[in-house]
């Protein structure tokens, strides 16, 4: 059952169990270390066939469930021991069986789902945060109020610059001659 309503003609239901295992290899030395990372989301794969008058809506409400991505309630004898209670719904895939206008075959690809863990509780290290960033932009702000009189002050010391420029350049050149 999924989402409460009975998978008409299931024909094959596959379970996939995965670990997640990182291996560390030190330099220089032979073998490795294995670090145990957990497991997977347990993957359900269900075939099967749809061939009653309310076919196509079960076949619509697959795809709007699909679409929507909120963990639906899943029942089945074989998940009783990986005890997968709630899935996502990875992938619908329908085919319309030849010769039969209300038949269709479905392949209805699962995923357990895991209830994200609630984040801790920093709103006492955002404050200071928060206030650390206020004062430095603070002291930013008085830094910028020092800039326009400093590159105006800067203009007087354009046109001397300009001449020592032009004074070595006419020198390097009288060097190359």
């Amino acid at each position: 059952m999924l989402a409460g309503e009975e998978l008409p003609q299931v024909q094959d239901l596959e379970t996939s169990d995965l670990r997640a295992v990182a291996e560390h290899k030190a330099p220089g030395k032979d073998g490795s270390m294995l670090q145990n990372l957990g497991r997977a989301p347990t993957g359900v794969t269900v075939r099967g066939v749809a061939t009653d008058p309310t076919a196509l809506e079960l076949v619509e409400r697959l795809k709007t469930q699909l679409r929507t991505g909120k963990p639906l309630a899943f029942v089945a004898d074989i998940t009783d021991s990986t005890s997968v209670e709630e899935v996502l719904l990875d992938d619908v895939q329908v085919r319309q069986l030849a010769g039969r206008p209300d038949a269709y075959a479905y392949v209805l690809t699962l995923r357990e789902y895991i209830e994200p863990v609630e984040p801790a509780d920093t709103s006492a290290l955002e404050a200071d945060i928060l206030g650390d960033a206020g004062d430095l932009l603070d002291g930013v702000l008085d830094g910028l109020d020092l800039a326009v009189p400093f590159a105006t002050g800067l203009d007087a010391f354009v046109t001397p610059l300009t001449e020592l420029l032009g004074r070595l350049q006419a020198f390097r050149e009288a060097i190359d001659r």
